[in-house]
């Protein structure tokens, strides 16, 4: 399975902060129900190598579930293990090195046009722009001028209502989640979630 074509097609990433890995299943069940089959669980979550385990044991491999927040080599060796499909990084981490290492694609951290470039040198499958909100949408069409093969997803800041702009600026999805969890990873409501995941699909026309 290609991952740029599949996160081209689904258009959303979203991504799972929790306070454990129990859950961090509940959300990935109800938002995959909802119809948003690309995931990411962050490492930041407690417990979050097993929650990715467990995950990944449970769904077919159509549902796309990655390990986020990867900083270590170790963590990338973790998440692997646990059968991680991808590996998100916040910036150029000893743990995107690894991942590319161990094969695994790479969604790597990058926010000005030296670490974008740094990043596919190193191998990445795609730059993550992180904080896409510090520039905007605009900023993924001035990056595009002189990198126009460069595969960019906007993550940092991204909702409903700006998730659009990013596209049309030329990212290839969006990475969300605050504005898609909400509280729903620390016990909130997951109907709430359902409602917010048909939202951003219905915004987004997937």
């Amino acid at each position: 399975m290609d991952l740029l074509t599949e996160l081209r097609h689904r258009k959303v990433l979203a991504i799972i902060r929790t306070d454990g890995p129990d859950r961090a299943l509940d959300c990935v069940r109800t938002l995959i129900d909802a119809g948003i089959t690309a995931l990411e669980i962050s490492l930041t979550t407690p417990g979050g190598v097993d929650a990715i385990a467990k995950a990944r044991s449970e769904y077919d491999p159509t549902i796309l579930i990655g390990a986020g927040t990867v900083v270590t080599a170790a963590q990338a060796d973790e998440v692997a293990a646990a059968g991680a499909g991808f590996v998100v990084t916040p910036a150029i981490t000893r743990g995107a090195h690894r991942s590319v290492d161990l094969g695994l694609p790479l969604l790597c951290g990058a926010l000005t046009p030296t670490e974008v470039v740094a990043a596919l040198d190193l191998g990445a499958t795609a730059v993550k722009i992180f904080p896409a909100k510090v520039y905007g949408p605009s900023y993924f069409r001035e990056l595009r001028a002189p990198l126009p093969e460069a595969p960019l997803l906007a993550v940092g800041g991204v909702d409903a209502q700006t998730a659009p702009e990013y596209l049309a600026a030329g990212a290839l999805a969006v990475g969300v989640g605050s504005p898609l969890l909400g509280d729903a990873g620390t016990g909130g409501s997951l109907t709430a979630l359902a409602d917010r995941a048909a939202g951003f699909r219905a915004t987004l026309g997937v």
